[in-house]
């Protein structure tokens, strides 16, 4: 897939949706979707409602970083069992990575270690997340 997208009005979309009622999983497919006229049904975004703060509450995988696993999912993944998956691996692997040398960490409770669930800086800290991670699936994408 090859789209010429606006990054700053992507990134300004995902952290928007971000600061107004959805969580990060939710706020990387939403604008994903928008600006890449991408027919991820609403469904999609429902089920990543369970990926921030660490699937749950749990503190594991950071639900920015989850949701744009979903996205490279629906444009690269495999439809029908047996198909080649090596693109959406070899894609999942490069955000993984870079979200890892950007950030530090993949993990929701060492990225956000400190800090109050609720806190402006929590809410901050995570927007920067958000905002990164929108645009590197952008230029996989």
């Amino acid at each position: 897939m090859n789209k010429d997208v606006d990054m700053k009005a992507l990134k300004a979309d995902a952290i928007d949706i971000f600061n107004n009622g959805f969580a990060c999983s939710e706020a990387v497919i939403y604008a994903i979707r928008k600006h890449f006229d991408l027919a991820i049904p609403d469904d999609a975004i429902a089920m990543s409602s369970g990926f921030p703060w660490g699937l749950g509450g749990g503190g594991c995988i950071c639900g920015a970083l989850a949701g744009g696993t979903m996205c490279l999912g629906y444009v690269y993944g495999r439809r029908k069992p047996g198909e080649d998956n090596s693109k959406v691996f070899e894609l999942t692997n490069k955000l993984h990575q870079h979200f890892k040398e950007t950030h530090g960490s993949t993990c929701c409770r060492v990225l956000t270690k400190g800090m109050e669930k609720a806190s402006p800086e929590r809410k901050a800290h995570c927007t920067t997340m958000v905002a990164d991670t929108v645009e590197y699936v952008a230029t996989l994408l």
